[in-house]
């Protein structure tokens, strides 16, 4: 492959990645074509793609990029997965496809510089919580104590008001009202 050549690729690769802040790096030698592109297309649907990549010409691309720390696992036949709304959404697709899929093998991940050597690692990311679930957390957390004095200000609130209307349904039948000892 020509010098040329090899830059139209390198530039390719970073515009193809360009704002891509995490991925998962696979090896999809062996998954024979049927396999591939219904994976790929599942994949698709769920706006995450898979690109086969020229280790040398991807390490180059990914030089000051987020990706950077994937070029260490850029050896043999290698594909990036990314896209989705994060990079644990893509661990999580890959790896519930991989369940059934033996010839896919993980090499690393990286979430925000952090990367995640091989299928444990991999996995491991794909347990973490996404962005949005995080936040959610987070926002139960904090509301979760206000709640607490809520229903404690409610509680006796909610039966002073259920004395005053059994007196009021008293007063109202003409019964007269004792005071218990």
């Amino acid at each position: 492959m020509s010098k040329q050549i090899k830059q139209l690729v390198v530039r390719e690769y970073q515009q193809r990645f360009d704002g891509v802040e995490g991925g998962v790096l696979v090896e999809i030698r062996g998954l024979d074509a049927g396999t591939n592109n219904r994976m790929r297309t599942t994949l698709v649907d769920k706006k995450i793609r898979v690109t086969v990549v020229k280790n040398t010409l991807a390490r180059k691309a990914f030089q000051g990029t987020p990706l950077e720390g994937l070029s260490k696992w850029l050896s043999g036949p290698s594909a990036l997965v990314y896209g989705g709304s994060s990079v644990v959404e893509v661990a999580r697709e890959i790896v519930a496809l991989a369940k059934d899929k033996e010839a896919l093998q993980f090499k690393a991940a990286i979430l925000d510089g952090i990367t995640f050597e091989g299928k444990a690692g991999v996995e491991a990311l794909s347990n973490y919580p996404t962005r949005e679930e995080a936040q959610a957390k987070v926002i139960t957390l904090v509301l979760s104590p206000a709640r607490k004095v809520v229903g404690a200000v409610k509680g006796p609130a909610g039966r002073i008001g259920g004395i005053l209307k059994e007196i009021q349904r008293k007063l109202e039948a003409g019964e007269t009202i004792a005071a218990k000892a």
